[in-house]
């Protein structure tokens, strides 16, 4: 035998259904929120990778050039070009 449901009875059920479909959505909304999240701070991990391998070969670069900045004959050649330095007796010609 069914019974009826009373106003009560029916008061309760559309309260849990009313709240459960709350809960429902803030978890979905939240879900959503983190997952941009992520997403971003992965395509944020990528660019800071490559960055940080350009900012290693930059260093290994700069340690050569400390390197040979060291020996004083690539340093005497360096400061020629570079500079237009010259030694007694050289010719200097510029050419672009």
């Amino acid at each position: 035998m069914r019974t009826k449901k009373t106003n009560r009875e029916r008061f309760r059920l559309f309260l849990i259904a009313t709240t459960m479909i709350c809960l429902v959505g803030i978890l979905v909304v939240s879900v959503y929120s983190d997952w941009k999240k992520i997403l971003a701070n992965q395509k944020l991990e990528v660019e800071l990778n490559q960055k940080y391998e350009y900012l290693q070969d930059e260093e290994e670069k700069l340690n050569d050039e400390i390197d040979k900045l060291g020996d004083d004959s690539y340093l005497a050649r360096y400061a020629k070009e570079k500079y237009m330095l010259s030694s007694e007796g050289d010719t200097i010609i510029k050419m672009k």
